[in-house]
């Protein structure tokens, strides 16, 4: 896709100028189901040009210029009053119609720091950056909620706070924008809601009340030795081998301290030290990232990691590391009534394709920064959207092969029917919470 195309106006048409709203029918819902999905399929083709157009353009956390850009022109080009810088790179987007609640609809901006092999025609051509988490499916869905809202507009009233949030992949971003007065500056969302897509068949939704996903903690360890030339490793005191030996220490805790029924993770994902083969260098840097479900667990980990990197230290007789926590945030916990409400209406709504675990059921391993907006008591809730191709799912199954995951360099979602799917959700969850004309 060339430069010449990025102007949103030219690419998704005159499907975004809207059309005279229609009048609800007789319902449950402020407008009837056949209203909506007529409207997501008009919308369809531009949300699909839209999607490809952000997943060929990826930016990583912070530096979501162009992409905040892209969804800015979109959102003013619906009516809606745009706030581009918040925390950074974010932007909120506010349609006010009449009294009544307000509700947050979230999207992620950024995308990761590695190199797409899918082959996909509209990869990623930036080989440092992938939407690899789906990302610019959250978006694609995001812009054609707030579309279709807006075109049932005499159905409802309230206020819609739709925030394009960066850095949600360093766990970061949330807070960021909280820092900057998202709530003090626009006002204090009486729901807020959330999607992410997963490797499972598209269009298959999964909702769950109570702790939905596992907090996060990445660390930062510096081990610090005394460099010398690599045919004198007696000269020196080698933060290599402090290092190496600290990753398969630290496994440790999770097999000899933390109870083997509860969820635990302690993962080393950057290991850099040195610079050629025959250097002992100064220092070895390794990036951890810690899971869990139970504040208890999460303050064993981190205790744990301390303790297992100063004693790795001691033993080779080097000065004490440096710790780093470089990012954290707890654990999403959906409001058990807000789910519980929307479940029900997505069931009635799609059926068989909707799955409401009871709250017992085990959480997903990872984590998510959208747990900050709910920390201040606002009923928030989050759920996942399946976007994988039924029939790549089966022929994975029957060859053997895994179906790649989130963050996985093949990840490859089909854009249909995830993206309709996502945005009736999405826009059913919203009308059910906002009063009725």
């Amino acid at each position: 896709m060339s430069q010449s195309t990025w102007s949103l106006a030219v690419l998704l048409g005159s499907a975004w100028l809207g059309t005279t709203p229609v009048a609800p029918a007789a319902t449950s819902l402020p407008v009837a189901p056949v209203k909506v999905d007529a409207e997501v399929q008009t919308l369809l083709p531009g949300l699909e040009t839209l999607y490809q157009e952000i997943h060929e353009h990826p930016e990583i956390a912070f530096h979501e210029t162009r992409t905040a850009a892209v969804l800015a022109h979109q959102m003013r080009r619906l009516g809606f009053t745009v706030t581009e810088g918040v925390g950074g790179t974010g932007l909120v987007a506010i349609y006010e119609n009449g009294p009544g609640p307000t509700v947050l609809v979230r999207t992620e901006l950024d995308a990761l720091p590695m190199t797409e092999a899918t082959g996909l025609p509209y990869a990623s051509q930036d080989p440092s950056a992938d939407h690899s988490c789906g990302h610019d499916l959250h978006m694609a869905t995001w812009v054609g909620t707030a579309a279709t809202l807006l075109e049932f507009k005499s159905a409802w009233h309230g206020r819609l706070m739709f925030i394009a949030q960066p850095a949600e992949e360093t766990v970061s971003g949330a807070k960021a924008m909280l820092a900057d007065g998202l709530y003090s500056r626009f006002g204090k969302p009486d729901y807020a809601l959330a999607l992410h897509v997963r490797n499972s068949a598209a269009g298959h939704l999964i909702l769950k009340p109570g702790t939905w996903t596992s907090a996060v903690d990445n660390v930062q360890i510096t081990f610090k030795g005394r460099g010398a030339h690599g045919s004198m490793p007696s000269e020196s005191i080698d933060p290599v081998v402090m290092a190496a030996h600290f990753v398969t220490d630290v496994q440790s805790v999770i097999s000899r301290e933390k109870n083997a029924a509860q969820f635990g993770v302690i993962t080393v994902g950057s290991f850099q030290a040195g610079t050629v083969a025959n250097i002992i260098p100064d220092t070895a840097v390794l990036q951890l990232t810690l899971r869990s479900y139970e504040p208890k667990v999460r303050s064993l980990l981190l205790d744990g990691v301390k303790r297992t990197a100063a004693a790795t230290a001691a033993m080779a007789n080097a000065p004490a590391p440096e710790v780093t926590m470089t990012a954290s945030s707890a654990a999403v916990e959906n409001d058990p009534a807000l789910t519980a409400r929307t479940g029900a209406l997505f069931q009635r709504l799609f059926g068989a394709d909707v799955e409401l675990q009871p709250a017992d059921a085990e959480p997903i391993s990872a984590s998510e920064d959208f747990s900050e907006f709910g920390s201040t008591g606002v009923p928030s809730m989050d759920y996942t959207l399946g976007a994988y191709d039924p029939k790549v799912l089966a022929e994975d199954q029957v060859k053997g092969v895994p179906v790649p995951v989130n963050h996985s360099p093949l990840f490859a979602p089909a854009m249909e029917p995830t993206i309709s799917v996502g945005v009736k959700a999405m826009s059913y969850a919203v009308l059910d919470l906002l009063q009725r004309r």
